[in-house]
């Protein structure tokens, strides 16, 4: 059997074992690549190529053959069909940032990516396009709801939020901060903070958006938000009792 898949579901849930009571660590999306470790019973045990992480999706659509050539640049890509007049109508599903699609057909300012299923022509890139602004791209995400293995519109972590910049732009980064901190090379330590910064705690990360302000997707706020940069570290210090273990860089 050949193991080269690619998701075909606008996103699943990657579980920590084959049970939905189990713990989700992280999350697949539209185009992800992964490889089948496993199968019992509707369960996959799956290795993703671009992070290789491991864990559990349950009753997963996907092809073996796929070739992107093109990627969402918006939070969400609402999902369209054609009715039998040839009208299009608005679905419940969207595609999540970063998902890669394959253009099959155009029409107008829609785009097929997949047997009846459209996206608008405004919501993608070129699979090539690099996005250094990585501010705007965070900004996609302010006030998403803060979860635990989240990567989507629908919810997302700290580490996710980070990662999917780099996802986007075709680069390997880890998944879990506790990766990250070790892959990062640490900056040159100073008094000021920089935009760009990425700002390390133990188990969390933030981004500076600017010399005064950071995002990152913050537990204690259940949401994706932009905070004062000394207010935060002096928070986190006095709730968390954590202390800053590595500054880095986002450039890319």
């Amino acid at each position: 059997m050949k193991n080269n898949f690619f998701l075909t579901d606008p996103y699943l849930n990657i579980f920590e074992k084959p049970s939905k009571k189990s713990a989700i660590s992280s999350q697949i999306i539209f185009g992800e690549k992964f490889k089948v470790l496993l199968k019992d019973k509707g369960w996959l045990k799956i290795k993703t190529s671009y992070d290789n992480y491991v864990g559990f999706i349950k009753n997963p659509h996907f092809i073996g053959k796929f070739k992107p050539t093109h990627k969402v640049f918006k939070l969400k890509a609402k999902i369209y069909k054609k009715n039998n007049h040839k009208k299009f109508y608005l679905t419940k599903n969207c595609l999540t940032f970063a998902s890669q699609i394959h253009i099959i057909k155009k029409e107008k300012s829609f785009i097929e990516y997949q047997k009846n299923n459209w996206i608008k022509l405004e919501d993608i890139k070129i699979i090539t396009h690099i996005e250094k602004k990585f501010v705007e791209i965070f900004k996609l995400f302010l006030n998403v709801k803060y979860i635990w293995g989240g990567k989507s519109y629908k919810g997302i972590d700290c580490s996710a939020l980070v990662q999917l910049f780099f996802l986007y732009n075709r680069k390997f980064y880890p998944r879990d901060s506790k990766d990250q901190i070790k892959y990062s090379l640490s900056k040159f330590k100073n008094k000021k903070f920089d935009k760009g910064d990425l700002i390390f705690w133990k188990g969390h990360i933030a981004v500076c958006i600017s010399a005064e302000k950071l995002i990152h997707a913050y537990g204690p706020e259940k949401k994706v938000i932009i905070m004062p940069i000394i207010k935060t570290l002096e928070r986190i210090k006095k709730t968390a009792k954590l202390e800053v273990k590595k500054i880095s860089s986002i450039k890319i």
